[in-house]
């Protein structure tokens, strides 16, 4: 297997937009108690809800090997990177769930209503709510440092890395056998 399944690449794409909206319809401080953005939720739960079926996927052996392995601690930092992806795409979403419990804003996700993770608080929502907002501009930091590593492997290494995510690469490239 060169690359991944069509579904994978799919939730890939999806979850990178998401993430990116998710960041752009974010709304702090007291704006979050009293104008809640509605649209931030339902994407950040989204996120989590799509993680989950990258995580099976990749415990169960879909990625394809890579073709040019590089050295040892290259294969670390990229292993490193991408669980603080997935560490952030779980954590993101139960703390800004947690937040917005802390704040008293009522939580939906398509119309479902979720049960609060804490009690509502007088002020500030605490802790959680500092490092949500952290995390979301770090997320972006990380991702784009990914996605800029991406194309160093595609146009500086020519290992064709890129290709084993890109939903428009052409078929003789995808490596399919079908």
């Amino acid at each position: 297997m060169h690359r991944y399944s069509q579904i994978t690449i799919a939730i890939h794409w999806l979850t990178a937009v998401l993430v990116v909206v998710a960041w752009l319809t974010a709304v702090g401080g007291r704006h979050a108690r009293t104008d809640p953005s509605y649209v931030h939720f339902t994407v950040g739960l989204a996120v989590l809800l799509l993680v989950i079926p990258r995580l099976l996927a990749r415990w169960l052996g879909a990625a394809p090997m890579i073709e040019d392995p590089q050295n040892r601690w290259l294969d670390l930092a990229a292993r490193a990177a991408h669980t603080l992806l997935y560490v952030l795409l779980i954590a993101l979403p139960l703390s800004g769930w947690y937040a917005a419990s802390r704040l008293g804003v009522p939580v939906s996700f398509l119309g479902i209503d979720l049960p609060s993770l804490a009690a509502p608080v007088q002020g500030a929502s605490g802790e959680i709510a500092d490092l949500h907002e952290t995390g979301g501009t770090l997320i972006l930091w990380l991702a784009g440092l990914h996605a800029l590593i991406a194309l160093w492997h595609q146009f500086v290494m020519k290992d064709r890395t890129l290709e084993r995510m890109n939903p428009l690469a052409p078929s003789d490239l995808r490596g399919d056998r079908r």
